[in-house]
Formats: structure tokens, C-alpha cells, sequence
């Protein structure tokens, strides 16, 4: 075995009375791709984050190289040279590549000076590890694929031999993801050192070298990835055995539910974002919506739920139009039977500030069940709370707790058991399993293909094409706001992924 990069000794950390790591120790040989898998709440996002000095550890040893480091801030990380690229990218959207590559590392008093110096750097290291990008593009400009490597670029650009990814393909086409790999097998060959941490066992099988398993705040095993199966890997995860493939009968379509004609949606800067789609959602069938994000995708939904405005088109629910002038009120459709699992939990689904029982009834708390005369029945509000924490297996198993408190995965749980549970005829549904494990996203499945079973109709958006081929009955795909074209289930990854890059019907057919 390579001499270690990173060796991790007696680590804990404790936030209150959860212990979010306990005692662990692991090894990460130089010059390897490392994965780092475990369900939502396992820790491993808190022990990546003590490597990079977010936060310290209770106790233990972080040693570099076969040194001990004191890694108190990422600053700190930096010097010792590890670098992070996180999920949601830390880039400044108005700012050129080249800009943020330097920011924080500008080096010289006169910056005309550090600039083209970095520009010869850049030029460098986009040559050595095949990250081609133009140094003088706009941020918001470049697709998320191209975002990505500016933030791989300023990690080089610090000097990291060590670079820690977290979940770097959530928001990229097959093609993107593919492209990704090679980077990484590259920096592996330069000798340079890899830790991804990632909820797709695929992508795990496909590019590491060893993966470590962590479960409850826990190390339960590693092993190299080409002596274990996706199968062992998912057990270990989660504790039993996993299914791991969709298991759902033949669709019996009924009659229409929702039905969307020529809908045309602008964004706040006046661009078209949804042009001219139309598409119809029976009962007792899931209508999958793939794309890579920031195709439409999302002012789609926005729409035909009712909170963002629309510039023509019409949307008609069990044959009744739903207002699209912008003042159609949310709490109308939901009590027509609409109900919106919106793809950013954080900033539309819940109130993190708020208790998990408050958020488990936000929106439909002005309904019969959970008021006392004017009042909130906080009592009724407790019990429906902790019914849906057993029902959605949400973990801790505490409705006072703050949400912001819960893991991604846990938070989604909330969110969907508070949408599902209400009965709609229609639930509109936008990546329900970003951030999710294995475990939870083996339970979302079982619970949308019941949803279908009961005659409900779901609209699925989501960037995964796994998910979408295994859950959809049929499948639209977007491209810059159009639908480029519907496929059956059956469709090929490759030929779905080829129509959300923009390649036209005939083409992606050949």
C-alpha cells in the first residue's frame, strides 16, 4: 500500500448529546481515488469538514503526509494542501474565472501583476489536467459543468495535492460526469490525491481505487472497490439488505389530471426559460421531466403551482384552469388537490428556523385537523408530527427539534411525508432524492410508485437519470425551456443524455 496522504486517528465530535463521529480512523493512500459513503446523518459530511476546518474535532489526530497537522480553519487546510470542492459551489457569480480563481490568493500589492500571473498559472494547469475553460468568462455565464472546474482549478491554483469532492455529479449530464471522471483519473496520475464523497454507488464502483463505509457516526469497514459489489456496499450503508431497482407493475393510465398547453414562463431578467411546452399527466401514471438543472426545468413547476407568473399558456387541473397571471394563491391548489415537493427544500420547502411538527403541517395548517376554534391545536400538531416521524422513518425522532437540525435526507423526508400525507390527486414532485441515501431513497421510491398505484398523477423532475428512467412511465426531455422530445422508459442513458445536451431528436435516435 502507498504511504498514506491522510490518516485520520481516535477522531470524535459531539454536537450536544449527538456524537456525529465516534473514534474514527481511517487511512487514504497517496496518489488514489478514495470514496466516502454512508446514509444521510452518518457523520461523514462532519469528518470531511474537520479535514477541511470547518469544524475541530473533540479529540483525535488529522495527520498530512505523516505529519500531525492542526487543521483549526480551512486556511489551515489550504497550507497543508487539501482542497475542497463543495456541492454547492463558492463561486462569485458576477466575477470573471480568472478573478475567482485569485480571490483570497492574490499574492502581489499591485494586482495587475498577480492577475497575469495567474493567467499563466491557469493556462498551465489547464493544460496538465485537461480543465480547458476560458479564464475571462462571466461566473453566471457558464454551464454547471464549466462551474465546476473553475472550483477544481482554484484548488489547483492553491496548491492542493489533496482534493476533497462532495458529491460533485448531483447537478451534471452523463456526458459532464463522464468528462469529470477522466479529470480525477488524471489528477490521480499526477499523483495527486482524491476524496469523493458520494451517495451513488455507481460512480463509486466506476472511479475509486478503495471506499470507506460510515454508518451512525461510525467507520464499519473499507475495502478496495474491486473486491466488493454494489450490493455489499448498500448493506453496509444502511445495516440489512437494500433493494436497489424499482420494483412497480404495468401503469393503468386514467383519465387526465393536469394538463399543460403552450406554456411560455420568463425568469426576473426577462429571459424565456420555458418556451411553448405543453404535455398532459394522467391518473395512475408518473410523467418523468429530464434535464440538466437550469433548463426550465424549475420555473415549470414554479408555474403550474401557482408561485410564479407565466407569459401565456393555459394549465388546467381536472379540467379547471389554474390562474397563471401570478396571483393564484398555492393554498387554493392545495386544497384542489395540488401538492409541490419544490427542488430547493431549503429555501421554498421548509423554514429551517422553525420545529420539525411546524414544518410537517406548513401550508395546510389552516385545516380542520390541526385547529382548536381560531387556534392552533399544538397537541393534534405533536401527534400528526411524531405519526409521520415513524411512518418516514425521520431521524432524530424528535418533532420539537429545530429543522435546521436534521440531515438533507431527513429534511426531504419532512418536506415529502408533509405533501404525500396530505392525499393530493396530483403531486408535483422536483428531485426528490438530491442528497439522499441509499436507504431513504429506496423508501421514496416504494412511496411515489404507491402514489401512481392509487391513481394519483406525479409529476417527476429530476436530474438523475436512474431515477427517472426506473420511476417514469414517460419520459419528456428539456432543453433550453423546450421539450425536445418523449421517450418510453426503456430509453437508453446515453440517448436521454444526448437530448439534454441540445442534440435534436433525429440525432439522439442514430
Amino acid at each position: 500500500m502507498a504511504e498514506a496522504a491522510i490518516e485520520l486517528v481516535g477522531i470524535n465530535k459531539s454536537f450536544g448529546a449527538v456524537r456525529a463521529n465516534r473514534d474514527i480512523a481511517l487511512e487514504i493512500p497517496r496518489g488514489t481515488i478514495h470514496g466516502i459513503i454512508g446514509e444521510n446523518g452518518a457523520g461523514k459530511s462532519t469528518l470531511m469538514s474537520i479535514l477541511y476546518g470547518f469544524y475541530q474535532a473533540d479529540s483525535g489526530e488529522i495527520r498530512v503526509n505523516g505529519r500531525t497537522a492542526s487543521i483549526k480553519t480551512p486556511n489551515d487546510a489550504i497550507a497543508a494542501g487539501i482542497g475542497m470542492v463543495h456541492q454547492h459551489f463558492m463561486l462569485v457569480e458576477n466575477f470573471s474565472v480568472l478573478e475567482n480563481v485569485i480571490l483570497g490568493a492574490e499574492g502581489e500589492a499591485l494586482l495587475n501583476k498577480s492577475i497575469a500571473k495567474a493567467r499563466s498559472e491557469l493556462r498551465r494547469l489547464e493544460q496538465e489536467y485537461g480543465l480547458e475553460v476560458d479564464p475571462d468568462a462571466i461566473i453566471e455565464e457558464l454551464p454547471v459543468g464549466l462551474q465546476q472546474r473553475v472550483e477544481i482549478l482554484k484548488a489547483l491554483y492553491r496548491g492542493a495535492e489533496i482534493l476533497i469532492l462532495d458529491e460533485p455529479t448531483g447537478v451534471l449530464t452523463p456526458a459532464e460526469a463522464d468528462h469529470l471522471f477522466r479529470i480525477l483519473q488524471q489528477l490521480k496520475d499526477q499523483g495527486k490525491t482524491v476524496v469523493l464523497i458520494t451517495h451513488k454507488l455507481r460512480e463509486i464502483m466506476a472511479i475509486t481505487d478503495n471506499v470507506s463505509v460510515m454508518r451512525q457516526g461510525t467507520m464499519v469497514a473499507t475495502r478496495k472497490t474491486s473486491e466488493t459489489t454494489v450490493e455489499e456496499l448498500a448493506e453496509l450503508m444502511v445495516g440489512r439488505r437494500v433493494l436497489l431497482r424499482v420494483e412497480k407493475g404495468e401503469a393503468k393510465p386514467g383519465p387526465v389530471k393536469l394538463a399543460v398547453k403552450g406554456l411560455t414562463v420568463k425568469d426576473s431578467r426577462g429571459v424565456t426559460m420555458v418556451d411553448n411546452v405543453s404535455f398532459d399527466i394522467r391518473a395512475g401514471e408518473i410523467v418523468g421531466i429530464a434535464g440538466v438543472a437550469g433548463n426550465g426545468q424549475s420555473e415549470l413547476m414554479e408555474a403550474v403551482s401557482g408561485i410564479r407568473k407565466a407569459v401565456s399558456g393555459t394549465v388546467m387541473l381536472d379540467g379547471k384552469p389554474i390562474d397563471l397571471t401570478g396571483q393564484a394563491d398555492p393554498g387554493e391548489l392545495r386544497d384542489r388537490g395540488l401538492a409541490h415537493v419544490p427542488e430547493d427544500r431549503h429555501h421554498v420547502g421548509l423554514v429551517l428556523a422553525f420545529d420539525e411538527s411546524e414544518n410537517s403541517i406548513l401550508g395546510y395548517h389552516d385545516k380542520p385537523q390541526y385547529l382548536k376554534g381560531p387556534f392552533l391545536n399544538l397537541d393534534a400538531i405533536q401527534k400528526d408530527a411524531q405519526e409521520k416521524i415513524e411512518k418516514y422513518d425521520i431521524r432524530p425522532a424528535n418533532p420539537r427539534l429545530k429543522t435546521a437540525n436534521f440531515s438533507g435526507g431527513n429534511q426531504q423526508k419532512i418536506v415529502l411525508a408533509r405533501e404525500i400525507e396530505q392525499d393530493p390527486g396530483v403531486l408535483i414532485v422536483g428531485q426528490p432524492t438530491r442528497g439522499v441515501d441509499v436507504g431513504a431513497i429506496e423508501f421514496i421510491h416504494k412511496r411515489l410508485i404507491a402514489m401512481r398505484d392509487q391513481g394519483k398523477a406525479v409529476l417527476l423532475v429530476s436530474v438523475e437519470l436512474d431515477e427517472i428512467r426506473s420511476l417514469s412511465d414517460r419520459i419528456l426531455v428539456m432543453f433550453a425551456g423546450r421539450v425536445v422530445g418523449e421517450r418510453g422508459p426503456e430509453t437508453s442513458e446515453g440517448e436521454l443524455g444526448l437530448l439534454m445536451a441540445g442534440v435534436e431528436h433525429k440525432e439522439a435516435a442514430e
